[in-house]
């Protein structure tokens, strides 16, 4: 099922006809869903249905959109329901109340890919439509403030993760106003997201007052901290480096206002992670010292590397 998750937006992203980008789509629903429910309990079971219930809806209407504007050619409200469509398969605001929900009931694997590789199909649907401006701003804005504001009293560290992911949600489509380079931006907070989640699900973390009991050596907390704050956009660290080349790129555009809206988004989106990272910094954990597993993996290293090269990339003209 894993490998037939992985085919399905691949699908919809050379296709160059609706109804092989829906069929895409569709492949990579079905092929989810038993990824949702791999571990069989109620919970999982909830998550598997609801994350039925909502694609299927939004499937539904992706097709009868694309079958209207067959019908009526270059009709802007059909390109608006179709985009609406991609939106509640993106879990965008204001179509966003179904993530949190399932992203609670899920393990962190399914989470991981949630909020990464689900995302490349719609995106992609959504760059060819072009959807109308004040349509596609309104989308960032909302999902910019409803991210940020809606993590701030969460405790749950997977609601935390899905509110983190519509903010940055926001980001990628706003390039497609302006850059039109969403993947890179993608590719950056999926390692960020990945790291920090396979963080948590090696100590089986679910909520942040359990992050007190995690025993983590140093260079793991110096890797877990860099993350997150790469993942809020803090330089010098490398998540700074896509929304840095979104400003510059919002600033050409005079797109001023939007942006400056955005970036204080951002920062109450600091908040919430900092939150986490400072029950970690502050806090010892209570094992034996004999008890300590020392991660020898160089992964760590790379990543730390990787969330430190803001400088070298700096040295290089992205625009």
């Amino acid at each position: 099922f894993f490998v037939i998750t992985i085919l399905g937006p691949l699908i919809t992203m050379f296709s160059n006809s609706w109804i092989s980008m829906w069929m895409g789509l569709e492949i990579n629903m079905m092929a989810f869903i038993p990824l949702i429910k791999k571990k069989a309990n109620s919970a999982t079971a909830e998550a598997a249905m609801m994350y039925f219930l909502v694609q299927s809806v939004s499937s539904s209407i992706l097709m009868f959109s694309i079958i209207m504007s067959f019908l009526w050619e270059n009709n802007e409200m059909m390109m608006t329901i179709t985009f609406m469509s991609l939106l509640v398969k993106l879990g965008a605001a204001p179509f966003h109340m179904w993530v949190p929900e399932i992203m609670s009931k899920m393990d962190w694997n399914s989470c991981i890919l949630l909020m990464t590789w689900q995302k490349i199909a719609p995106l992609s649907m959504i760059m060819n439509i072009k959807p109308q401006e004040n349509v596609l701003m309104m989308t960032v804005m909302m999902s910019t403030a409803i991210g940020a504001i809606g993590g701030i009293n969460q405790t749950s560290l997977r609601k935390i993760m899905a509110y983190s992911s519509i903010n940055h949600l926001a980001w990628m489509m706003i390039t497609m106003k302006t850059l039109n380079n969403w993947i890179m931006y993608l590719v950056m907070y999926s390692i960020m997201t990945a790291t920090i989640c396979m963080t948590f699900k090696k100590y089986n973390m679910m909520f942040i007052n359990q992050i007190n009991s995690m025993n983590l050596s140093l260079v793991e907390k110096i890797t877990y901290m860099t993350s997150m704050m790469s993942l809020g956009g803090l330089p010098p660290f490398i998540g700074f480096l896509p929304k840095w080349m979104i400003i510059q790129a919002m600033m050409k555009t005079e797109m001023v206002v939007i942006m400056m809206i955005m970036v204080m988004f951002s920062l109450i989106t600091l908040f919430y992670y900092m939150r986490t990272m400072s029950f970690m910094s502050m806090s010892q954990a209570s094992l034996n010292k004999w008890l300590v597993v020392k991660s020898k993996s160089p992964l760590i290293l790379w990543n730390i590397l990787l969330n430190l090269s803001l400088p070298m990339s700096m040295m290089i003209n992205f625009t």
